[in-house]
């Protein structure tokens, strides 16, 4: 996986996870939220799959790679969601 793979599976993810993440909001997420978002997701897709890769779990390239940066962008983007959020 490349460089853009990470940065759309991360952006898209993280910012999925903030968008449907259920909660009551008063209003919408401004854009340094979506951001935020964006980029923790990217992090996290980028070091899961590092972290298999060194690990031996995968290789570059496989589904498994995908599935862990898919799982860990959601994983890291509601637990973001959920701290994030201020209480009522």
């Amino acid at each position: 996986m490349g460089f853009l793979a990470f940065l759309v599976i991360g952006g898209l993810t993280g910012v999925f996870t903030l968008v449907f993440y259920p909660g009551q909001r008063k209003a919408k997420p401004k854009i340094k939220r979506f951001l935020m978002a964006a980029l923790i997701g990217f992090i996290s897709a980028l070091a899961s799959s590092y972290v298999g890769q060194f690990t031996g779990f995968f290789q570059s390239g496989q589904m498994l790679e995908w599935l862990s940066a898919i799982g860990a962008s959601c994983l890291i983007g509601c637990l973001y969601a959920i701290f994030s959020s201020k209480p009522i």
